[in-house]
C-alpha cells in the first residue's frame, strides 16, 4: 500500500464540498465524525466508509463544519485489499470503536509526517490493521434507520458499551431499560439492527475482551474469567471453546 495523502481531526467550514473523480485502485478511507452528506444522504457522525474509486466520491459538511478523518491511498493490486478486508466498499456504516479508529488515523498521520527510516513499513503495517479493524463491528447505516429509526443511537451507545464492559451483568430488561424500551420490542429492534440476539452479542463482547486480554497480558485464566464477567471459570473455558475453537491456553499459545 501507498499513502497519498492523511489527514486528522479535520475541520471543514459550513459549505464545504468534496469531489474526487473515481480511479480505480486508489482508495479514500473516511470518518465523519460531524454530521455528512454521502450522495445526497444526510448520515449522523462517526460514519465510516471506504470509497474503492469505482465511482465518484462527493461528500459535503452539513450544519457549522464537518470534523473527520481521512486517508487517500493505493493498493498495487486489488487482492492486496480483499485479501484483508472483509468490508461493503462505497457504504457508509458506524462503527462501535470509531475512538479506536480515529486514534489509529492519528497515529498513521504523525508517521506519516515522521523521518523514522522505517515509516513507510510502519505506516502500512497500520494501515492493514486499521482495516481490519474497521471491518469487524461496522453496521450498515441503511439497516439501521429502516430498522432502528429513531432509535438506532441510543441502540449503537448501549452496544459500545456493553462491548467496553463485559465485566458487568448484562441481562435483556437492564439493557431494555437503558435504552427505555419494552423487553419484547428491545429484543427484536436489536435483533433487526445487528443481526444477532442481545445476550448471544453480550457473549461476544466477553469473548472479544477476553481475546484481547489473553493476546496482550500474562493474567491468569481464572483472571481473565472475572475480568470478563464470568462467575465460573469453568464456563468461561466451555464457552470459548465454543465460539473460538481452542481452549483460551491454547489461544494464548498461537498469539
Amino acid at each position: 500500500m501507498n499513502i497519498r495523502a492523511v489527514g486528522w481531526n479535520c475541520v471543514y467550514d459550513r459549505g464545504y464540498s468534496f469531489f474526487q473523480q473515481g480511479e480505480r485502485g486508489v482508495y479514500l478511507l473516511l470518518l465523519a465524525r460531524s454530521e455528512v452528506c454521502i450522495g445526497g444522504d444526510i448520515l449522523p457522525q462517526n460514519t465510516f466508509v471506504i470509497f474503492d474509486g469505482s465511482e465518484d466520491i462527493v461528500y459535503s459538511a452539513v450544519g457549522d463544519c464537518l470534523v473527520c478523518d481521512w486517508i487517500v491511498f493505493d493498493a498495487e493490486v486489488d487482492s492486496e485489499m480483499s485479501d484483508i478486508a472483509d468490508i461493503p466498499y462505497n457504504t457508509p456504516l458506524f462503527h462501535t470503536d470509531w475512538e479506536f479508529i480515529s486514534q489509529l488515523i492519528s497515529n498513521i498521520t504523525t508517521e506519516f509526517y515522521s523521518t523514522n527510516n522505517r515509516r513507510i513499513k510502519i505506516i502500512d503495517f497500520m494501515v492493514k490493521s486499521l482495516i481490519i479493524k474497521a471491518s469487524e463491528r461496522g453496521v450498515n447505516r441503511d439497516i439501521m434507520q429502516s430498522a432502528a429509526d429513531p432509535h438506532y443511537s441510543s441502540l449503537i451507545e448501549l452496544r459500545e458499551r456493553v462491548y467496553r464492559n463485559p465485566q458487568m451483568k448484562w441481562n435483556v430488561d437492564t439493557m431494555a431499560a437503558v435504552v427505555n424500551m419494552s423487553r419484547s420490542y428491545f429484543q427484536h429492534i436489536y435483533r433487526e439492527l445487528f443481526g444477532v440476539s442481545c445476550m448471544t452479542d453480550v457473549i461476544n463482547g466477553k469473548i472479544e475482551k477476553a481475546k484481547e486480554i489473553l493476546s496482550e497480558t500474562g493474567c491468569t485464566i481464572s483472571q481473565v474469567a472475572a475480568m470478563c464477567g464470568y462467575d465460573n471459570e469453568e464456563h468461561f473455558m466451555r464457552q470459548f471453546k465454543k465460539i473460538v475453537g481452542v481452549t483460551p491456553t491454547g489461544y494464548r499459545k498461537n498469539k
